[in-house]
């Protein structure tokens, strides 16, 4: 009898077994399977079906995979080395889905990063990894030992021509390496700023060579493709993207955690089902869908599918996918200058609007929260988000700084007015007790 296709491809390697994230465990569940499958194949060949499976990144852009690829040179006259790294430097506020995957299932990065090595005719791999994350890193390198012990990777893999291996490298643990060619430049040994672009990545990486920068989740979906099919793959969503993906919610909800869930898997549904719902005491008064550099969203946006266009439709981002709950007794002007004091600190420094701009957005908010803060702070505020939009920075983090300070001035505008007309927080007048939780 034919085994039923799974549902939860991403997490059906993690169980209660404590050496779920060994070898042994992972080809017991069918792992390796899909890469056995993919070196028995025309690279021309896996590309397609990485393109037609609809994959995007899940690190946060959505930008299709297939596509992204695309642009890395093949054939005879292709220059070598050719490189790939995977980003696990998940510095994201309120993202922790990487390191979930990154701790359990290792080997499954593995077999996703070999089977890209295969489709790309990459050489070297490198995982680039948040330097906190320490079991991850150990979990990593045992994993990677067990991988050559068994000619799953070095030279002839599996007995055939192809050869690859794999580094691990600790980063610095910047936020700014979250983008790819900061991460690059890092990796290199610089200064972690983003390059200009063109040149992309895919032709001028790193140390000059063809380079792709994908996310951890990301990898995880390539053996599974592969193994069992784009169809298959495709009918896992339940909007236009496809594939499932790592939810996650934290904030005053009865269960916080990460499930895998479909693709289009209603916000709501995610938090009220899920996540349990708020805790007592507590109503929902907004959430960040993607990470700490998304637009909030409201009561009446929890039928909003968690799929990259229609979270845009609302005004927002899918980002990671992990959700931060704010409650109707937290302070969401606190919340917001909590956000933007952490870019403010991790900005790299390279472009005015992002070095300059967002350290005067954090003492604006700072000056409102403690109630010294005057009318006139929210028209600058609201020309300081048109300042910093998308197009007049170097890189994405500070327009993605920005977003949900410009949502909370749109949403949460008489919380900014009532703190500028009582010359106090309202909240901490409420609950002085919860003074320390929210500066």
């Amino acid at each position: 009898m034919t085994a039923p296709l799974p549902t939860t491809p991403l997490t059906r390697f993690i169980t209660n077994d404590p050496n779920c994230w060994r070898l042994a465990h992972y080809q017991e569940h069918g792992g390796y399977e899909g890469l056995e499958k993919a070196l028995t194949q025309d690279p021309k060949v896996l590309l397609e079906q990485i393109t037609q499976s609809k994959l995007r990144g899940r690190g946060g852009a959505g930008f299709p995979t297939g596509f992204k690829w695309s642009f890395v040179p093949q054939g005879d006259d292709a220059p070598h080395p050719k490189y790939l790294i995977v980003n696990g430097d998940e510095m994201e506020p309120g993202a922790f889905k990487d390191r979930w995957l990154l701790e359990q299932t290792p080997h499954q990065i593995i077999e996703g990063l070999i089977i890209a090595a295969f489709t790309l005719d990459a050489d070297i791999g490198y995982i680039f990894l948040r330097c906190d994350y320490y079991q991850a890193e150990q979990r990593l390198q045992d994993a990677l030992q067990e991988c050559h012990d068994s000619n799953l990777l070095g030279k002839n893999i599996l007995g055939t021509d192809f050869s690859f291996d794999i580094h691990i490298h600790s980063s610095a643990g910047r936020y700014i390496c979250g983008e790819e060619t900061a991460l690059i430049n890092s990796l290199e040994g610089k200064r972690a700023k983003p390059r200009a672009k063109p040149p992309f990545p895919q032709v001028v990486g790193l140390w000059g060579k063809p380079t792709v920068v994908n996310n951890v989740e990301t990898y995880c979906n390539l053996p599974h493709i592969i193994n069992f099919g784009v169809e298959w793959y495709r009918s896992l969503g339940l909007c236009e993207d496809a594939g499932t993906k790592i939810f996650g919610v934290s904030g005053r909800v009865n269960k916080p955690g990460l499930w895998e869930l479909p693709m289009g898997t209603p916000l709501g549904e995610i938090i009220e089902v899920h996540a349990g719902g708020m805790c007592e005491g507590f109503q929902f008064k907004g959430c960040l869908p993607g990470g700490g550099s998304t637009d909030f969203l409201l009561t009446q946006h929890l039928d909003t599918p968690m799929d990259y266009d229609e979270i845009a439709k609302q005004g927002s981002r899918m980002g990671t996918g992990t959700i931060t709950v704010l409650d109707d007794r937290f302070c969401p002007i606190a919340m917001v200058l909590n956000l933007v004091r952490f870019f403010a600190q991790e900005s790299c420094g390279w472009c005015t609007p992002c070095r300059d701009g967002l350290p005067w957005a954090e003492q604006l908010l700072q000056k409102i929260e403690q109630g010294n803060g005057e009318p006139d702070d929210l028209k600058q505020l609201d020309d300081l988000c048109t300042f910093i939009a998308p197009g007049t920075t170097f890189c994405a983090l500070a327009p993605g700084a920005i977003e949900p300070l410009q949502s909370a001035l749109k949403y949460f505008r008489d919380d900014f007015e009532a703190h500028i007309a009582q010359k106090a927080c309202p909240y901490h007048a409420a609950q002085p007790e919860q003074r320390g939780q929210d500066d």
